[in-house]
């Protein structure tokens, strides 16, 4: 039972948990000074004969602050499988009354989570998918991509701003408000304005904004260089129907003799070198 155990949880125990599997507390003492177990805080060990992964090291972080503690944070995104790298120091929200001291290696937030906010995943409590998002894309190593693709693929924007409103004054909020104001119906016209702001700052001139080409309405053209820059918000705005008249639309305006550039507000966030260089890859070349 506790060698089932102790694989289903990544190598990771607790007293209380031995306990329930049948050892006392000597022979959990036994096991440690034999070497055989490692004591990673106190109440919480890893049995080491195997490796201690990533997943180990925020197991025991977590459950070294208590059964009201959580992975938050990059630590939770990891867990969640939102990110592929887990983080170096793994954040833990633990109840603002509480007395767990600071350890090497975690990070501690104090702060009481609804319930609405909490989930269990592999045995670990973790924030929930929107929570998770919205604090994770405000830490340093999250940003822009991580709620871009969690509005992809794993959840909605109702359900980041729900999350985002019952947590409230939380460390990195004010970051947070500002990544899903501009992922909300205002995207667009936000990564215009970026694209304006980019072009101007790289001196690139001869463009006008929303402009007409056979019809249709270009957000960026450069007229004379016969280059037509379409700028898309975050991914998930586009629906099927959408879908399909940004190509048609982007058929007739390049076979009218147009080059046509598509850049998302992902990319003029995280890769604003790169969209310039393109740019001005494509007006030269004219």
């Amino acid at each position: 039972m506790l060698d089932d155990y102790v694989r289903r949880h990544d190598g990771v125990v607790t007293l209380s948990q031995a306990q329930q599997c049948g050892l006392s507390r000597f022979a959990v003492n036994r096991r440690v000074r034999s070497g055989h177990w490692r004591q990673c805080a106190r109440g919480v060990f890893f049995v080491d004969d195997r490796p201690f992964t990533d997943a180990a090291r925020i197991r025991a972080a977590v459950w070294s602050n208590g059964d009201r503690a959580a992975a938050t944070g990059l630590a939770a995104a990891w867990w969640l499988g939102l990110t592929r790298f887990a983080p170096d120091l793994v954040e833990v929200t633990v109840p603002r009354v509480s007395n767990h001291i600071r350890r090497p290696g975690i990070r501690l937030r104090r702060r009481d989570l609804a319930p609405a906010d909490v989930i269990e995943r592999n045995g670990l409590r973790v924030t929930t998918l929107p929570l998770t998002v919205v604090e994770a894309a405000a830490r340093r190593g999250g940003g822009p991509k991580l709620v871009d693709q969690a509005l992809q693929r794993h959840t909605d924007l109702s359900a980041l701003w729900a999350a985002h409103l019952r947590n409230k004054g939380r460390h990195g909020s004010p970051a947070a408000r500002r990544l899903l104001q501009a992922a909300d119906v205002g995207a667009r016209s936000e990564a215009e304005r970026l694209m304006i702001r980019l072009l101007r700052a790289g001196k690139i001139t001869g463009w006008k904004v929303n402009q007409r080409v056979v019809g249709y309405e270009v957000d960026v053209l450069f007229r004379d260089a016969k280059v037509a820059i379409e700028i898309d918000g975050f991914a998930f705005h586009s629906g099927a129907d959408d879908f399909q008249h940004d190509r048609i639309k982007q058929n007739a305006i390049a076979l009218a003799g147009y080059q046509v550039l598509r850049f998302t507000w992902l990319d003029l966030v995280e890769y604003p070198d790169r969209v310039l260089k393109e740019v001005e890859r494509a007006i030269c070349a004219r």
